[in-house]
């Protein structure tokens, strides 16, 4: 009954507010996207309730009744527009595909995806915008977090028997370590206790279904995360401390099984299991096909429709993002792709580390928080074929957005010109 409470005000009455007030249906598009209601409350709640579409049109008729348009983009330019590239590639490439069916599930789940991140290009305005972004990723994952681990420590590994609107646990999985970072940094700047306890509380339980989730990808990832975290962590003794006890914590969570489990990621030929073997094969595979269909691809989610053609059944997914799209939409679409998540590290990276000073000091907080965040998600990204998670494309809407802001703030700079420094 409270999920379907929750579920309809936050529909309807935030479907009014953003008509007069837009960024507040982006910040209930994007909690949808993430808690996936009709899939949280299955008992209380229609499996085809319309939801996020309710949302998404308020959001855009309120964009639109304010003027539509926005400041200029700045140095986010080049992540928008390689986004919006890479959706209409996937169109050209559908044009050469056999299954327009398929094909159109693609094009369709990106362009929802797209829509409400130029929008939300548009509405951002102030760091307290991406702010709330921020905190609405977090809470999400978080508040899906403490759900699973409420079965966790029931005796139930929900995740791993059922899975979750669709995803099983190694796809949750990257969709925890994809907010992990953010989850962190927000704990290390905010300033109230309780906002803090809240971020550090969202880190430990997320951090934990990464765990029992005994994803081995999501292993790597998480690591690699704190690598990165470690990389651009601010120069201070609280920090390296608060960091080093989260590592411990993580150390302790991780029971045998998880240990053993991670260990057979890094087994010889002879020792590696069939899971993982298979995966080795699977990105073969999809390397060949690229080099066999390097311009257009096979076309867009085709891979497992040629699997058979490998030995595989019909329908196996190559369990590689980035090899399955270099063989779905070819070197274009891939480097569009690695171009829209790595051009937004690459410019970020300079307020991660403090090399750019900014007067507002949550511009790099949130900066390091987009950095470790993508980056564990790009590693993540190489076990899983999960095109269709938005959460790692609002990250990258943080960090766009930042990048607008700077842009703007520049000493100098007029609206609409281009920044010196690139």
């Amino acid at each position: 009954m409270k999920g379907l409470l929750f579920t309809y005000c936050l529909t309807y009455g935030g479907a009014f507010a953003s008509l007069c007030r837009p960024m507040v249906g982006l910040v209930i598009y994007i909690l949808f996207a993430i808690i996936k209601p009709e899939h949280l409350w299955t008992w209380s709640l229609p499996s085809h309730g319309q939801f996020s579409r309710i949302i998404a049109i308020s959001l855009v008729a309120g964009w639109l009744l304010q003027g539509g348009g926005g400041s200029s983009l700045g140095r986010s330019r080049l992540i928008v527009w390689s986004f919006a590239a890479f959706w209409a590639w996937s169109i050209v490439s559908a044009i050469f595909a056999p299954d327009w069916v398929r094909s159109w599930l693609f094009i369709e789940t990106i362009g929802k995806i797209l829509l409400p991140f130029c929008v939300g290009m548009a509405l951002i305005k102030s760091v307290n915008d991406l702010r709330v972004l921020a905190w609405t990723i977090v809470l999400g994952h978080g508040f899906l977090a403490l759900e699973f681990n409420r079965y966790w420590f029931s005796g139930y590994n929900f995740i791993k028997e059922v899975g979750f609107a669709g995803m099983e646990e190694g796809s949750i999985a990257i969709g925890m370590v994809t907010a992990s970072g953010l989850a962190f940094q927000l704990g290390l700047m905010e300033v109230l206790w309780w906002r803090k306890l809240v971020a550090f509380g969202c880190t430990g339980l997320i951090v934990h279904v990464v765990l029992f989730s005994f994803s081995r990808g999501g292993m790597i990832a998480l690591i690699v995360a704190g690598i990165a975290s470690l990389v651009v962590l601010p120069r201070r003794p609280m920090s390296y401390a608060v960091l080093a006890a989260v590592a411990a914590l993580t150390f302790a969570a991780a029971g045998p099984e998880v240990r053993a489990r991670f260990a057979t990621a890094f087994a010889d030929q002879q020792g590696r299991d069939a899971s993982a073997q298979s995966r080795l094969d699977l990105w073969k595979n999809c390397i060949q096909v690229m080099a066999e269909n390097p311009v257009f691809g096979i076309g867009p989610y085709h891979f497992p429709t040629i699997a058979e053609s490998f030995g595989w059944k019909r329908g196996k997914e190559a369990h590689t993002l980035w090899l399955q799209i270099g063989a779905e939409l070819g070197v274009v679409g891939l480097g569009l792709l690695l171009t829209f998540y790595g051009g937004c590290v690459a410019r970020v990276f300079p307020y991660a580390m403090g090399w750019k000073r900014c007067e507002d000091p949550w511009i790099a907080c949130l900066a390091r928080g987009v950095v470790t965040s993508t980056i564990g998600f790009a590693v993540a990204a190489q076990f899983i074929s999960l095109w269709s998670l938005e959460v790692p494309y609002y990250v990258v809407l943080i960090g766009a957005g930042l990048l607008k802001i700077e842009s703007l703030e520049s000493p100098g700079l007029r609206p609409g010109e281009m920044p010196l420094v690139t």
